[in-house]
């Protein structure tokens, strides 16, 4: 499948720039400590969601598992690092997530808030799912090659759960509507930053 056609069928307006991955392979102990610490923050961003809509009993069966997974996936990493005898940096500013975390509706519904909260989460698992992707298919080594392929595939499942889940809590018409607005937003927040090889996004 051509990049075009995954990042159309991810929803994304505009691919990445496809020299990140070479620049990503050049200091592999800078991209494993980002995508370790992704999937910290991604482990504690459904942890707070459950805590803060326990009531939602649906979205926190789904979740429990999702965060097992996602803690599991910061182990990988780290076995990966120790594997090559590279240490776990320091975590840096994430400037991606953090305009994508302006974008977000912090009025409203409380309800409301919850769909802000999903769709963003879903959009940071989408792109992580087509750059994950890049790598799987890229990157000179073949083991790295089998390593992002697996995350590859558990970041697609999680893009779908957080957009079923928004459908599920909003009205899925303006559900879709806002969909569409973030993924215009995102694709100006990819033709604004630098092409970074030590970051995930």
């Amino acid at each position: 499948m051509k990049e075009l056609e995954v990042v159309q069928m991810l929803g994304l307006k505009l691919p990445t720039d496809p020299r990140w991955v070479n620049l990503a392979e050049m200091d592999l102990a800078e991209i494993l400590t980002d995508h370790a610490y992704c999937e910290q923050k991604a482990t504690t961003s459904c942890i707070s969601l459950i805590q803060q809509y326990p009531e939602r009993t649906e979205m926190v069966k789904a979740l429990a598992p999702i965060v097992t997974e996602e803690w599991g996936h910061f182990r990988m990493v780290l076995a990966e690092l120790e594997k090559r005898g590279l240490q776990l940096g320091a975590q840096r500013k994430d400037e991606y997530v953090n305009k994508l975390m302006k974008f977000m509706k912090k009025d409203g519904h409380r309800d409301d808030r919850l769909v802000e909260k999903l769709l963003t989460f879903a959009l940071i698992e989408a792109r992580s799912c087509e750059r994950f992707r890049l790598l799987s298919l890229h990157i000179a080594e073949d083991s790295l090659k089998k390593f992002y392929h697996k995350f590859m595939v558990s970041e697609a499942g999680h893009y779908v759960l957080f957009i079923d889940l928004a459908k599920k809590y909003g009205d899925p018409e303006k559900v879709t509507k806002r969909w569409q607005e973030y993924l215009e937003f995102e694709a100006g927040i990819m033709e604004e930053l630098d092409v970074r090889g030590d970051r995930i996004h």
